[in-house]
């Protein structure tokens, strides 16, 4: 007997809010060493601290930061990396609350390796690099220092790392950092040659982002002669790597696409390994993250394609690539090799983020899962990759999810939500996530949209968005809207749209220019762009001059100034310690729709920054957000 046909968001689901909130580790940036792994993890149950785990010969898993340690790198304010392992020595990290060095050995407590600051955060270091010199083992990384006027300045700095009695860290010593290279605005990727006298690296100055303009440089350590290799305001340059001391690989669009490029040390004689209208790389958001690896024996494991990547081997003689048959469908780009074997991040639309290990002989691991459980397979919907047709005929990237539950069915039409992604140079991929089954489950569909401007389909198609944020992202969210209306898949009078930070931007902007949503939910979402200008982060302080232009343009973009033209409610949520997207950004838009009379719920969370890491601020927003969706569409059912 089939079941009986029940209101779309009431269907019975397993996936509870808390499921949801506690699901996500956040596994990130393994490293591998023989038969040790080493690799972060969040605690969401600790107020979403992140520690190291490292992953013994005989499986054994060991938490080397006990509370309240939290290795997280403020650097950019997004961070990355936070951690490098200091063979026979122990690991060094990145604190969070006052973003020293530390370095953390077996069975002692962690000791500083920097200077304390003047004022907490100060100084913050990422894309942590350990050399073993002659002299014995080096860091070098990134440093990032925030004067007292407010200026943010950057260069490339080393520093001698204790013996293995530890005798120094004891002593408190933090002295010896030598700072190697400056002047530029930002730095990234900082690589020496096998023979250490060569350290290459990617840098760039505003206004451009790591996505619109870098350059490859290698500096000369005996003397600082720098000569620069590849990039420039149009070329997008990221992870060098060393073939050999005199021959560099890295990924540039040159071409149009992330590709993999060879040159001499001389910058001459440029070779693609692989021309193919896929991408080899990902934006740089974060840093320490390497989207591809060198093996043993020459060849590359590398990550491409187009949305997803997918894991490969690369041949450079030959330039021949053949995919790993891996359960997998796309992996993060950063992986970890030590000429055996590769470890990465890999996830499938039913398959939840892992760390893998992959030894040479082909063989597969799955050593830590994000998931402990995962609910019956018919409670998870499948994506499928759709086109829609957007503005001007322009082809636009999503991901379906149709509703999907064993026990229940609907006689009418299902909601959906349209889900925005933020930075706005980024992408959603088809990872497994609760959060969307927790809706889908329930009987609301979602349509992951890659709208114009998306990264994993070329440099093109991240150009769209070039001085057109708040146009072209908008009409592609109103066009995923009415597609999903046009196909018989969604009500047309029962689609939401939601989305975080930048996906904030377009859901407050598509619902002031369309009637096409039933209503809106914004996580720390821009309003307006004058106050985000004048007060966000160094790093993304020109990042609007890219995607608007001149600031005569703001008032004709910006949500605030069409608040009152919104015709469906709202739900704003908002950290009130973020950073990146101050908390006046929601406030002042839930203020002008109340005073214009239409509805609007404003959540604003103690304590939480850019992106909510508690488990019960993420159980409580998401039980916010159901909330909001049942009020808007179940009463139509």
């Amino acid at each position: 007997m089939s079941p009986e046909p029940m209101p779309h968001g009431a269907w019975p689901s397993p996936i509870s809010t808390t499921d949801v909130a506690r699901s996500g580790l956040s596994l990130g940036f393994p490293t591998v060493m023989g038969d040790h792994l080493w690799w972060e993890e969040d605690r969401p149950a600790e107020g979403g601290r992140r520690t190291v785990v490292h992953r013994h010969a005989d499986g054994m898993l060991h938490e080397l930061l006990p509370a309240p340690w939290d290795a997280r790198t403020r650097v950019h304010e997004y961070g990355g990396r936070s951690y490098a392992v200091v063979p026979g020595r122990g690991i060094v990290f990145a604190n969070h609350a006052d973003q020293r060095l530390y370095l953390a050995a077996a069975g002692a407590d962690p000791w500083p390796l920097t200077p304390e600051p003047d004022r907490p955060g100060g100084l913050r270091y990422a894309d942590l690099l350990v050399h073993e010199s002659p002299d014995g083992p080096e860091l070098w990384c990134v440093r990032e220092r925030h004067h007292d006027d407010g200026v943010v300045s950057r260069s490339i700095v080393s520093l001698s790392l204790p013996t293995a009695s530890l005798a120094a860290a004891q002593e408190g010593r933090t002295d010896g950092i030598v700072e190697r290279v400056s002047g530029s605005d930002f730095y990234a990727f900082p690589t020496l040659s096998p023979d250490g006298r060569h350290l290459a690296y990617v840098c760039w100055d505003h206004p451009a982002m790591p996505w619109t303009g870098t350059e490859l440089r290698v500096t000369r350590i005996s003397d600082g002669h720098t000569v620069a290799i590849a990039g420039g305001a149009d070329e997008s340059v990221l992870a060098p790597c060393w073939r050999d001391d005199r021959t560099l690989y890295f990924v540039s669009d040159r071409s149009g696409w992330w590709n993999l490029y060879q040159s001499d040390l001389l910058g001459g004689a440029r070779r693609a390994l692989h021309p193919a209208e896929e991408e080899f790389a990902g934006p740089l958001w974060q840093l320490g993250g390497r989207p591809y690896q060198p093996l043993g024996d020459g060849r590359l494991a590398v990550l491409h394609g187009r949305g997803d990547l997918r894991l490969g081997i690369l041949d450079p003689a030959t330039g021949t690539l053949s995919d790993v048959e891996v359960p997998y469908t796309g992996w993060v780009p950063a992986l970890a090799c030590d000429g055996r074997s590769v470890a990465g991040i890999a996830y499938g639309p039913r398959l939840p983020r892992a760390i893998v290990r992959i030894a040479a002989s082909g063989r597969v691991e799955l050593l830590c899962g994000d998931l402990a459980e995962l609910p019956e397979a018919a409670y998870l919907p499948t994506p499928r990759a759709v086109e829609i047709e957007s503005g001007d005929g322009r082809s636009v990237h999503a991901f379906l999810y149709p509703p999907s539950g064993p026990d229940a069915t609907a006689a009418t039409a299902a909601p959906y939500v349209v889900f925005v992604h933020g930075g706005p140079t980024g992408h959603a991929t088809t990872e497994l996530s609760l959060e969307k089954a927790f809706f889908t489950s329930r009987g609301i569909g979602v349509l992951d949209l890659n709208y114009g401007g998306s990264t994993g389909y070329g440099r093109a198609y991240r150009e769209r968005l070039r001085g057109q944020w708040g146009i072209i992202d908008v009409e592609d969210a109103v066009a995923a809207a009415r597609w999903l209306a046009a196909a018989n898949l969604a009500d047309p009078a029962r689609i939401a749209i939601r989305g975080g930070s930048a996906g904030g931007w377009t859901v407050m902007a598509a619902c002031c220019a369309s009637d096409v949503f039933a209503g809106g939910v914004s996580i720390a979402g821009v309003s307006a762009l004058a106050p985000l200008v004048a007060a966000t982060h160094d790093f993304e302080s020109r990042y609007i001059d890219w995607l608007v232009g001149p600031e005569a343009l703001y008032g004709s973009r910006e949500p605030l100034a069409r608040a009152g033209e919104i015709g469906c409610p709202m739900l704003l949520m908002q950290g009130l310690a973020d950073p990146v997207v101050p908390p006046a950004q929601s406030e002042a838009f839930a203020d002008t729709m109340t005073a214009h009379g239409v509805p609007c719920t404003y959540l604003a969370f103690e304590g939480e920054s850019h992106g909510f890491r508690r488990q019960e601020t993420k159980a409580t927003a998401l039980a916010a957000e159901l909330s909001f969706y049942l009020q808007i569409f179940i009463a139509m059912d």
